[in-house]
């Protein structure tokens, strides 16, 4: 029984300690506010001065050690700018190093590179060899139906002239849309040759610099 009441005597001063500790460490943390507001004044206060709302704002101990600092609107709004700058950067980081090995694995010598570029060049040349070929072939079309629809009123002025009929207009017109497509068609193929050779270009360099050829 006596055991009982010293265990007992044991946890109460332990807690009353632990009270008084906490109590005392509350104490050195009590808050005193610091900061400069937008006019460049420093305020004090034992709460937020109504100044320091929006600016950096030091909270003090008793002791007056900095204990914490409140991020004031400006500084929240630079560091948000700095931690995207610093993810991008990462982003970038991780994108190179990924194409890096990537050219380490899957090219033996610059030669191979070269070979790659070249059959992938030829495809494109010939997809716009025939392109230029169906365009040729257009304007030879559209040239004979501008001759057929000479004939036709309202291109044809004399008094007897018969109207265009329906199916040469919709031909003529198709034709010309038609045209337009492959004409877009082709320069895009022209735009993918430029960049091509632009990547395989930059993909050699890279890899003669991780080689270490000149």
């Amino acid at each position: 029984m006596r055991g009982i009441r010293t265990l007992t005597l044991i946890a109460a001063t332990f807690a009353s300690v632990s009270a008084f500790a906490a109590q005392k460490q509350k104490q050195s943390d009590a808050a005193y506010y610091r900061c400069k507001d937008a006019q460049g004044q420093q305020l004090y206060g034992d709460s937020m001065p109504p100044g320091c709302v929006g600016q950096d704002t030091e909270v003090l101990s008793s002791s007056g050690n900095v204990t914490r600092v409140i991020e004031g609107d400006r500084s929240k709004a630079a560091r948000l700018v700095r931690e995207a700058s610093e993810s991008k950067e990462r982003k970038l980081k991780e994108e190179r190093d990924l194409r890096d090995r990537m050219l380490l694995e899957t090219y033996l010598s610059v030669e191979d590179i070269e070979r790659l570029r070249d059959q992938r060049l030829e495809m494109l040349v010939a997809q716009n060899r025939a392109t230029e070929q169906t365009i040729s072939n257009m304007r030879e079309r559209q040239s004979r139906l501008e001759n057929q629809i000479a004939r036709f009123k309202p291109y044809n002025e004399k008094p007897n002239a018969p109207p265009l009929p329906d199916h040469l207009a919709e031909d003529m017109v198709n034709t010309v849309n038609s045209m337009k497509v492959y004409q877009e068609s082709l320069e895009k193929n022209l735009a993918e040759q430029a960049e091509l050779k632009s990547n395989f270009s930059a993909d050699i360099k890279r890899f003669k610099e991780l080689k270490g050829i000149r």
